[in-house]
């Protein structure tokens, strides 16, 4: 459980960590030498891999391409759907979205990718997911068949992630979609900073640095950034 136990060891140091989320389906291969030498030289700490709807086998070579010039940051999988696993990452984010109702997207997928897992070393973190109004439909929203919880619904958010706690999962991720045109309220990160005691990851819609700093004074001990490095691979250089 080594990188877990890296994500704990750094929110009981008070060290806040930034994941720079990548979409094998959005890659531009022909760029990807130049979009690691940025990703190199940033201050992210992780890498996510992963989307709402990946073609299959784009993961694992993805994942191959980046192990083989990145060796200093781990890489986790972000998985839209169990094809999207491979053993060459560091971990899997085993992704409930607790915030739909969908059977599919809280527990079918997660049984389908069994078989896969059982044969794998990649470790696995129990992660609580929950889809939050961002202000623009998302690829989750379609793909999942469930509808985001309302930014306004503050308490129902936070007793949404103490149920994923409850539930023994091991990290709580609030996601606003990509490309959001809203990211999560700073109200809410700090109410579900506040009701848990494991790791709380935020991402969507962040397209700043001065929302990534608000966000970890709110309470995120992790921030993804995906669409605002996708569109400018200059983001963390501004």
């Amino acid at each position: 459980m080594k990188s877990y136990q890296d994500i704990l060891s750094a929110k009981a140091a008070g060290q806040k960590l930034l994941a720079i989320l990548l979409d094998p389906d959005k890659i531009k291969w022909e760029e990807l030498s130049v979009l690691i030498q940025k990703i190199k030289t940033s201050k992210a700490t992780h890498i996510l891999v992963g989307g709402s709807t990946v073609a299959l086998d784009l993961t694992d070579k993805l994942v191959e391409e980046l192990k083989k010039q990145i060796d200093h940051l781990p890489i986790l999988l972000f998985p839209g759907d169990f094809t999207q696993i491979t053993d060459k990452a560091d971990a899997l984010l085993f992704l409930s979205l607790l915030s739909g109702r969908n059977p599919e997207y809280l527990i079918e997928q997660h049984i389908k990718a069994v078989p896969v897992l059982s044969k794998m070393k990649v470790e696995v973190i129990p992660t609580s997911y929950l889809l939050i109004d961002g202000g623009k439909e998302t690829a989750v929203a379609r793909v999942s068949g469930t509808q985001p919880i309302p930014q306004s619904e503050v308490q129902k958010i936070t007793h949404t992630a103490q149920a994923g706690e409850y539930l023994g999962h091991k990290l709580i991720y609030l996601e606003a979609g990509s490309g959001a045109n809203i990211p999560v309220s700073a109200e809410i990160i700090k109410a579900v900073s506040q009701s848990i005691t494991i790791p709380l990851i935020v991402g969507g819609g962040i397209r700043s640095q001065q929302q990534i700093e608000r966000a970890y004074q709110s309470g995120a001990d992790m921030v993804v950034i995906g669409t605002a490095f996708e569109e400018n691979i200059d983001f963390f250089e501004n």
